[in-house]
């Protein structure tokens, strides 16, 4: 930490940090026009993909079932439901929270680039060169669970909760707003999830996790893994296992990463 570091008082700091919070706002609002202008991408050709029957997952699922022998068993034919606007300003609202939503997921390198920005001066040279690739590292991770959630837990939950019926007598008809927040919600909070190794290496570094810790409550862990998964995903055994292996992976890369702090610290004591 420099000697102008030290000095600067709390006040200070926060003016800085307001200006690292204005311009990440101003890079999400950005993106978030631009998503709005293009709604014809954005809900056509994205938010609205699951519910077609070429989206890739169903294709592959259908190339899957007719490989396996079991012909059409995994093929969707036809969508299992028809969406519906039932109110007078919910496709206007939708197209608002949603742009908002893509601008974020766009520009979260940037804003994350503006967080380490506003903490990397707190760090030791050695630490900050440590830490050398976080920004890209984290944002692969958001985008690879963005990814994850929306080409492999968004399908089977759009089509295990549009398809299920308690009567024969009763049609599915979806409105806009439920369907674009599940598939919105399961996509953002897997992106999030996806950053448990940049979690636990910040945990690690200011001393409140040890991979000693972590390798005594794995089970407690899983439990609560299990317990994330059923909350994401909707209530289908499926779902919650695509959801829960890659969080097992996740917390076993994360120990190893803890390992590897603690280890670099040890070395320079």
């Amino acid at each position: 930490m420099s000697t102008d570091d030290k000095e600067m008082s709390f006040l200070d700091h926060l003016e800085i940090f307001r200006w690292h919070l204005i311009r990440s706002a101003m890079a999400i609002l950005s993106f978030a026009i631009i998503a709005f202008i293009f709604k014809d991408i954005v809900f056509d050709v994205i938010l609205l993909g699951p519910k077609y029957t070429d989206f890739p997952t169903y294709k592959a699922l259908c190339a899957i079932s007719q490989y396996l022998g079991l012909e059409d068993a995994f093929c969707l034919r036809e969508s299992p439901f028809s969406l519906m606007n039932i109110s007078m300003s919910g496709q206007f609202s939708t197209h608002i929270t949603t742009s908002i939503f893509a601008g974020f997921i766009v520009a979260f390198p940037y804003v994350f680039w503006e967080f380490w920005r506003f903490i990397s001066p707190a760090l030791h040279a050695n630490e900050t060169k440590m830490a050398r690739g976080i920004v890209f590292f984290s944002s692969v991770l958001f985008l690879l669970g963005v990814l994850f959630g929306y080409y492999v837990i968004t399908p089977l939950s759009v089509n295990f909760l549009g398809s299920y019926q308690v009567s024969n007598t009763v049609a599915n008809q979806i409105s806009l707003t439920s369907f674009v927040s599940t598939v919105t919600t399961i996509s953002f909070a897997t992106g999030i999830i996806f950053e448990l190794p940049i979690l636990v290496y910040f945990l690690t570094k200011i001393g409140l996790l040890t991979p000693e810790f972590m390798r005594v409550y794995r089970k407690h862990a899983i439990v609560a893994i299990l317990i994330l998964a059923a909350i994401i995903t909707p209530p289908d055994v499926t779902s919650q296992i695509l959801v829960l292996l890659p969080l097992i992976v996740l917390y076993e890369i994360s120990i190893r990463i803890s390992v590897k702090v603690i280890a670099n610290q040890e070395k320079k004591k």
